[in-house]
């Protein structure tokens, strides 16, 4: 990610690009006791809980554990990639873009790409002043069939294809492009040495990125031109499995509580004339992890609406995989009927989505299982308490599992108990019928890594002081530290980067969250007592490197006998009396 600028290039912009400042931009700020403090934007809340550092150059949230540095916080507020974050801080800041290190994506300059760019917009302007002529009354007349108003038309720059199978091309041939550049953005195509159009006799809707790019073009069939859709194919500016229609529009809308995901154009187009907010779909895909991890940006929920049909609700589970591999809650809006949005809204008015409640992931899936089952018979009563059992293994929350194991209870006439050790969580059939899981998710501060609490409190503790530079050179080194990830993050952290830095290099949200959440805390140590709390933790991690030591050569002395076993036993005894004088302190 970090790595298409130049590194050095990207730290001078870190420190140019004062967090604080950034950060100012957008959120109303207070100084308390060296950091500053404001409301978060990333969730609601009357009490700050978000705080900006600006000697470690990283931001971090007490509430919903949103961390990063400058960087993340403009990709966050303004919905960009990396690069597009990178772009907008250079210009706030007057620092001219470097050339980019060499990679497969750069295999193109920029200026081709902006070239390509520019032709799709041009052709969208060329495409959306076709649709009020004379030629295009089929087009225009099937939109307001469709209940579209000239304002929303507007809005989604919706446009028609000429009458001629070139005239998009010969327009923009007339205002300088290239064929070869028309045919690599895929507003054209080239067949028996013919360049012509790539959509014809369609209604346009126009692909457009969060930064107000034209990236390509769908086209909906009229009469009986084939495919029904067409949409771009993959071109150097476009690759539709990373975006989704009306990304643009999502950008402008703050603080949304929910993204609704619906299967096709006029879907969208028609709930946003409806006044309903924060819509989108795929882009003649099934959905894709890319596309969850850019709708992860604009809103907290997903709510899934395909269509009706069974290959919508198959796609609706396909979609809820995906969210939950990417840890984002997500919702059904499950239409009566079998209706898709479209007919949903024609049907019952603007005001009758606010009457739709959403099903949450797991109940939705109960549902779609009820239906491949015989509920009439206890073969498929069985049949459909196992198959639900898989997906209730996933559900953490306590409360949340008693509700559906009561209406399994319901459906299906098995005991609770029975329920319960299908699920494969015998630890809640107790005594005191406490709902106690043993693998539930711990808060973020008490991840351990798979070492004892004390070894992981000495490990962040050390960390803390590195983050603060209050470590004296050559006193702590990476190999100190016994958790690998701990580790690698002191090897970064005495290599001289900044905890803001660190932090832009972790893509997973949780992660880069549960890292925020150790470099961001104080270490507490006052200026008399930093050398000696270095020592202390330094002690607690010699002392597990030996307790380590000892248990792999008590495993292997094991397996030996005569003078080799007295030899392995004689190593023990020097490493435990070693671990006595370790865990001393001075």
């Amino acid at each position: 990610m970090a790595g298409r600028f130049p590194q050095a290039w990207l730290d001078e912009l870190r420190e140019r690009a004062d967090i604080v400042s950034v950060v100012s931009r957008y959120v109303q700020l207070n100084m308390k006791g060296g950091r500053y403090w404001g409301l978060c934007p990333f969730h609601g809340e009357k009490t700050a809980s978000f705080s900006v550092n600006p000697q470690r150059q990283m931001y971090y949230c007490f509430g919903c554990h949103a961390g990063g540095s400058a960087i993340n916080f403009v990709m966050e507020m303004e919905r960009v990639e990396f690069r597009d974050a990178v772009r907008l801080l250079a210009e706030q800041v007057h620092m001219d873009l470097p050339e980019m290190v060499a990679g497969p994506d750069d295999a193109m300059s920029r200026t081709q790409k902006e070239r390509l760019y520019e032709a799709n917009k041009q052709c969208a302007r060329f495409f959306h002043a076709q649709l009020w002529k004379k030629e295009s009354s089929l087009v225009l007349s099937y939109l307001y069939n469709r209940g579209l108003d000239d304002s929303v038309i507007r809005t989604f720059g919706l446009g028609s294809t000429p009458q001629r199978s070139d005239g998009a091309t010969v327009a923009l041939r007339e205002m300088g492009f290239t064929d070869d550049e028309l045919v690599m953005a895929g507003i054209s195509v080239r067949r028996d040495g013919r360049v012509y159009d790539m959509f014809r006799q369609r209604a346009i809707f126009p692909i457009i990125d969060a930064q107000g790019r034209v990236l390509g073009f769908g086209g909906r069939a009229l009469g009986d031109a084939k495919p029904k859709y067409l949409n771009t194919g993959d071109t150097p500016v476009f690759n539709k499995r990373q975006g989704v229609f009306a990304a643009n529009l999502l950008k402008k809308q703050r603080n949304l509580k929910r993204v609704i995901l619906v299967e096709g154009y006029m879907d969208v187009i028609a709930l946003t004339q409806a006044g309903v907010p924060g819509v989108c779909a795929t882009l003649g895909t099934a959905l894709t992890l890319e596309q969850a991890r850019l709708l992860k940006r604009y809103a907290p929920e997903i709510w899934v609406s395909y269509d009706g049909d069974a290959a919508g609700q198959n796609a609706i589970l396909r979609a809820l995989d995906i969210f939950d591999e990417e840890g984002i809650r997500s919702r059904v809006l499950d239409f009566p009927g079998g209706m898709d949005p479209d007919e949903y809204i024609r049907a019952y008015g603007p005001q009758s989505i606010d009457e739709l409640e959403p099903m949450d992931a797991t109940s939705y899936r109960m549902k779609q299982e009820m239906g491949r089952h015989d509920m009439s018979s206890q073969e498929g009563r069985t049949a459909y308490a196992i198959a639900c059992s898989k997906y209730l293994t996933k559900v953490r929350e306590p409360v949340e599992l008693e509700n559906y194991i009561q209406k399994l209870m319901i459906s299906t006439g098995f005991a609770r108990e029975v329920l319960i050790a299908q699920i494969g969580r015998t630890e809640m059939i107790a005594e005191n019928r406490r709902s106690v899981y043993s693998h539930a998710a711990r808060p973020l501060e008490e991840h351990t890594d798979g070492v004892d609490v004390e070894t992981a409190a000495a490990e962040k503790k050390l960390l803390q002081l590195l983050a603060e530079g209050r470590v004296e050179a050559g006193t702590v080194s990476p190999d100190d530290f016994i958790t690998p990830q701990r580790r690698a993050l002191a090897q970064k952290l005495l290599a001289g980067m900044t905890p803001g830095a660190i932090l832009e290099g972790i893509e997973d949200e949780q992660e880069r969250a549960r890292i925020a959440r150790v470099l961001q805390k104080d270490s507490g140590a006052l200026d008399e007592q930093q050398l000696r709390m270095t020592g202390d933790c330094l002690r607690v991690l010699h002392k597990k490197r030996i307790e380590e030591k000892i248990a792999a050569l008590t495993r292997e002395a094991a397996g030996l006998k005569g003078e080799e076993k007295r030899s392995v036993l004689l190593k023990i005894q020097e490493l435990t009396k070693e671990r006595q004088t370790a865990g001393r302190k001075e």
